[in-house]
């Protein structure tokens, strides 16, 4: 079966891959030859034959999932909205929407990682209900394949790492501080930065290079490949001004209370909230910011195995399994379970695939403050690297 993408870097999708560099990335990810830096003796092509199977999507189960998902979320957010306040209805309903929204969101992680042509529709519906009125289109995500890129993983150039346990402690409490301000930014972006960047062609680079990266690396520049979809950029921009300022009339003509712009505000930032927290728990990040061996990114990435019934709701559509996610990046989200079932039956006991095992979030949380207190203690600090540093060039 063929899993890795064509090299042909033209296609016209609404995915977050638009340069050739980032395809490339993801053949390398998944090119079934030993990698390097790969301990000798671990069978990387066994375990490739292991889950060959597994790598066709299958449309019938994101679809069933995503309108399931949808609706939830959608249908809870109007019930929070309309309950009286602090009633046990609204509570209820906004818990149940903050979970759903955020799995709802994951999808967009798939979508960067889907090959050309396939489920177009998937990803044209995704981006029109949820990309564009949660402001959060596939595009804004294309920088995640620099997350996968051997040379770029945990570095500064990647936009998804922050040393956290490298580093003192005080830099994950900054971390999980930004979380009330990325609603605010994500607004101001759209109905403010957006149509100014229209006006300037040098505000344009600057918006696409600088506040069009979705990830948890505030210093990464996104670079701008030469077959940048500067068209569909514009069209998905101007969908979501549209949408804002659509609201922002309503809110002006009295359709719509401020009252209700706080409600919309308080669920957008708990759903962004729980993938911020749950970020914690995809890797050690203990890479205090040189190049890592591919043996080094994987044992550096964490496998959540906790039964606890917060464990599917908090690692939503696949993302219990980053370790494994990074081991085959094309593998769809419901064959992951699966694939690792099949890994951990038949890869030898000393695998290092068996070391991304973690008990639960509690567990990997508690291991990355331990060791930003120990980085504190010794008075280590990487962080002005990633500050120093052109993360995206």
């Amino acid at each position: 079966m063929q899993e890795t993408r064509p090299k042909n870097e033209s296609e016209d999708r609404m995915a977050g891959v638009t340069g050739p560099s980032q395809a490339q990335h993801q053949q390398e990810s998944d090119r079934p030859s030993t990698r390097e830096g790969m301990p000798q003796g671990f069978p990387l092509r066994e375990a490739k034959e292991i889950v060959k199977d597994l790598f066709a999507p299958r449309p019938w189960l994101y679809w069933t999932d995503f309108l399931i998902s949808l609706s939830i979320a959608y249908g809870c957010a109007a019930i929070y909205l309309a309950a009286p306040a602090f009633s046990p209805a609204q509570f209820a309903a906004f818990v149940i929407s903050g979970f759903a929204l955020f799995r709802v969101g994951t999808f967009i992680h798939e979508i960067v990682h889907m090959q050309r042509g396939s489920m177009v529709g998937f990803r044209i519906t995704w981006n029109l209900v949820v990309g564009v009125p949660l402001l959060m289109n596939s595009l804004l995500y294309g920088n995640h394949l620099d997350h996968h890129n051997p040379r770029k993983y945990g570095t500064p150039a990647d936009g998804e790492y922050l040393p956290l346990a490298a580093a003192p402690l005080r830099e994950t409490v900054l971390y999980l501080a930004q979380i009330p301000l990325l609603p605010v930014l994500a607004v101001a972006r759209f109905l403010f930065l957006v149509p100014l960047s229209f006006l300037h062609p040098s505000l344009r680079g600057w918006l696409l290079q600088r506040a069009s990266s979705y990830g948890s690396n505030p210093y990464y520049h996104r670079a701008s490949p030469p077959t940048e979809r500067n068209g569909l950029w514009a069209l998905l921009d101007v969908l979501s001004f549209s949408f804002l300022l659509t609201v922002l009339l309503l809110v002006v003509q009295g359709v719509i209370s401020w009252s209700t712009i706080g409600l919309v505000y308080l669920l957008a930032t708990y759903a962004i909230g729980l993938n911020w927290v749950r970020t914690l728990a995809a890797h050690r990040y203990q890479n205090a910011g040189t190049e890592m061996t591919y043996a080094q990114q994987l044992q550096d990435s964490l496998t959540i195995e906790g039964r606890s019934p917060l464990t599917p709701l908090l690692f939503p559509v696949g993302l219990r399994y980053h370790a494994l996610h990074h081991l085959f990046p094309s593998l769809p989200y419901h064959a992951l379970r699966e694939a690792h079932r099949r890994l951990m039956a038949r890869l030898p006991e000393d695998s290092p695939y068996r070391q991304t095992i973690c008990p639960g979030f509690g567990a990997a949380f508690c291991e990355l403050a331990r060791s930003a207190l120990r980085a504190g203690q010794r008075g280590e600090d990487p962080m002005p690297l990633w500050r120093g540093a052109k993360a995206g060039t």
